[in-house]
């Protein structure tokens, strides 16, 4: 079954973004590649347990298992170690992203507490957007009495804009709550 955003993006916002951004070839649009989900497990990553339930977490986030990252290189004022553990990862395409993309604007975001809005700033030199969840239990996906720890998340939307501005109204158009004040 093809996601709701997916079908809205085919059907209407190739269109507007067309319009607001002056392209004439609907391939010229912007449009998200994939998105990269990653939690760093810090001192928790050696302990196995807590290893499996982070897996889990992230695998009822994503509807996807992750991968466990390593560390490249041992620093010794950091305590790691080269081939240990370092957190978990997950990059979505396609539908999944698309249904991710649906659960994160329109359900996961709302329940922040204190939630003001996302920063413009989030924007790279390579027009991908990304920004940080402190809670995973925002998700209702997540059963928040087997959780033993909350941790944060770091979301990378990877797109094909290539400005700033192009990148910005496809967010707008997904209605990703962008806050416009600058602080």
């Amino acid at each position: 079954m093809i996601p709701r955003l997916k079908i809205a993006y085919e059907k209407e916002i190739i269109s507007k973004l067309m319009g607001k951004l002056s392209l004439k070839n609907k391939h010229e649009v912007p449009k998200f590649k994939k998105i990269v989900l990653n939690m760093g497990l810090g001192d928790d990553a050696s302990d196995g347990k807590k290893l499996k339930a982070c897996v889990e977490d992230m695998s009822l986030i994503t509807g996807q298992k992750p991968v466990i990252t390593k560390f490249k290189k041992s620093i010794s004022n950091f305590k790691t170690r080269k081939g240990s553990n370092a957190g978990i990862k997950v990059t979505l395409r396609s539908f999944k992203m698309y249904e991710f993309l649906d659960r994160l604007v329109n359900i996961a975001l709302p329940r922040i507490k204190d939630f003001r809005g996302l920063s413009e700033k989030g924007i790279d030199k390579s027009n991908n957007y990304s920004f940080g969840i402190k809670e995973h239990i925002v998700f209702p996906e997540v059963n928040f009495d087997k959780v033993d720890k909350i941790r944060g998340l770091d979301i990378t939307i990877v797109t094909s804009g290539r400005s700033k501005m192009e990148t910005l109204e496809l967010l707008k158009e997904f209605n990703f709550p962008i806050n416009n004040k600058k602080n």
